[in-house]
C-alpha cells in the first residue's frame, strides 16, 4: 500500500499537461550481489563541476537504458536541469532546460518507451534505494521518455512502479546537497495541442542545478 505523502507526489501528474510523476547510507549505493558484468558507467557533471558517476542494467532495465545511453549520445541531457528535489525523497530533471525559471513549462522529452516494472507486467528487482536512478512518467506506464529521477532516500512504495535501471557509485554527497537545497514554487505555462495552459511547479530549486553533459565513462 503507497502511504500518503507518496500519494500526494504522484498524483501532482495529470494527463493534460503530460508532468512526470514519481511517486542513509554511504557514499556509494551498492547492492549486495548484483550482477555488474553488463553494467554502463555514465557520469553527470554539472555545470558547477560537481559530478555524479553512476552503473546502468541492461539487464535489468534493457529498453531503460538503451534509451537513456542514446540520449546521452545525442547529446541531449546538455543544458538540462535538475528540476524537482524533494528531500528525503529524490531529486528529478532531462526534461526542461533553464528557461523553466522563466516559466516554460513545456519539457523537451522524447518518444516514449515501454514501462519496464513489475506493475505492468515486466520483471524488475532493483528497489528504490538510497542512489538508485529510476526513469519518471506520467500516469500512463508506458509514458517514460528522457525524465529521470535518483533516490534521494530508499522508497519502498516505489517498487515495481516505475522502472529502476542503475545506482549512483560515486558522488551520492552531490545528491545530498541537490536534495537538501532551498526550493521553491513557479508559475508559468505549458504548451499542449498547440494551446497554453497555466501551471504551478513546485519543489523547484531556488538556484538552477544544471547538467552540463552526461557521458560514457569507458
Amino acid at each position: 500500500m503507497m502511504n500518503k505523502k507518496a500519494r500526494k507526489i504522484l498524483s501532482l501528474a495529470v494527463s493534460l499537461t503530460l508532468l512526470p510523476i514519481v511517486g542513509c547510507g554511504t557514499n556509494t549505493a551498492k547492492k549486495d550481489g548484483l550482477d555488474k558484468s553488463d553494467a554502463v558507467h555514465i557520469k553527470i557533471t554539472l555545470t558547477n563541476n560537481k559530478e555524479i558517476e553512476a552503473d546502468l542494467y541492461p539487464h535489468i532495465a534493457p529498453k531503460s537504458v538503451e534509451n537513456f545511453v542514446n540520449l546521452i549520445n545525442q547529446n541531449f541531457f546538455d543544458g538540462l536541469i535538475f528540476h524537482r528535489v524533494i528531500e528525503g525523497f529524490m531529486i528529478q530533471g532531462g526534461g526542461y532546460d533553464e528557461s523553466f525559471y522563466e516559466g516554460n513549462f513545456t519539457s523537451k522529452e522524447t518518444d516514449t518507451i515501454q514501462g519496464e516494472f513489475t506493475s505492468n507486467g515486466f520483471k524488475n528487482d532493483l528497489k528504490h534505494t538510497r542512489g538508485v536512478l529510476s526513469m519518471a512518467r506520467t500516469q500512463a506506464p508506458n509514458s517514460a521518455s528522457s525524465q529521470f529521477f535518483i533516490m534521494h532516500q530508499d522508497y519502498p512504495s516505489l517498487d515495481g512502479q516505475y522502472a529502476a535501471f542503475g545506482e549512483v557509485t560515486k558522488g551520492i554527497e552531490v545528491v545530498d546537497e541537490i536534495a537538501t537545497g532551498k526550493t521553491t514554487a513557479l508559475d508559468g505555462e505549458v504548451l499542449y495541442m498547440g494551446n497554453k495552459y497555466p501551471q504551478k511547479m513546485t519543489d523547484v530549486p531556488e538556484t538552477p542545478v544544471v547538467i552540463k553533459t552526461i557521458e560514457i565513462v569507458k
